[in-house]
């Protein structure tokens, strides 16, 4: 597995690799395909910085414990702390934005969901987050407008608009900062919209954000158990 680095604007940061937070369902639309309650607040759970990879020209997903699943996601590289900050800190705090995939092994999360159990062992795994380089935010323009798009070997299989986010951006980065201080180094992932689906050994994938970010990658799978 390929070191993960952060960079933005083509420049590797003297920045920690640190947590990663993420927003479960806030698209309603994906909320629905899994037969989930849309919710009223943010559904949120933490990836360690050993589930990051750098979204290279191959990502590696586990063959054991059933399909692994992509969930495409628009993420966001934060610069400063933030702990029960308010909105205009929250999005000053945005050093950069990329892409993310949100791995997860579904029928071992079906597994955990059932018996009442946290997510970890089917979202945190090592690789579990391969993660895009970072576009710096000045660049970006409104990050409620962005359009998510995820092609697997020809097929469109996510087309989804960040406007359509249940908590935007500045909200739920200030919802988070209530529960978990973010420090610079950290990624939020901010939720992934309709159309995920499995991934399977050779799966070609071209993922982009708007006209910002263009990535093509390949999977391959590994005998290596995750757990």
């Amino acid at each position: 597995m390929h070191m993960y680095r952060h960079i933005v604007d083509g420049i590797k940061l003297d920045l920690p690799i640190g947590k990663v937070v993420c927003v479960g369902r806030n698209y309603a639309a994906h909320a629905r395909e899994l037969n989930n309650p849309v919710p009223t607040a943010p559904v949120l759970f933490i990836k360690p910085s050993t589930s990051l990879s750098p979204m290279a020209d191959s990502i590696t997903i586990p063959s054991v414990h059933g399909e692994c699943h992509f969930e495409t996601e628009m993420s966001l590289l934060i610069g400063s702390n933030l702990k029960n900050c308010d909105l205009k800190e929250a999005q000053n705090a945005i050093l950069g934005v990329g892409l993310s995939l949100d791995l997860t092994l579904r029928e071992l999360q079906q597994e955990l969901k059932e018996k009442g159990l946290p997510w970890e062992k089917a979202k945190a795994f090592d690789g579990a987050c391969p993660t895009s380089d970072f576009i710096s935010i000045g660049q970006c323009g409104d990050l409620q407008t962005q359009q998510i798009v995820l092609n697997q070997n020809g097929e469109v299989r996510q087309n989804g608009s960040t406007s359509d986010m249940l908590t935007p951006v500045g909200d739920l980065l200030v919802y988070i900062s209530q529960f978990f201080t973010l420090l610079p180094g950290d990624i939020v992932l901010t939720g992934t919209p309709a159309g995920v689906g499995p991934l399977k050994d050779g799966d070609r994938l071209i993922l982009s954000l708007s006209d910002l970010i263009h990535f093509k990658t390949e999977v391959h799978t590994s005998q290596d158990s995750p757990a």
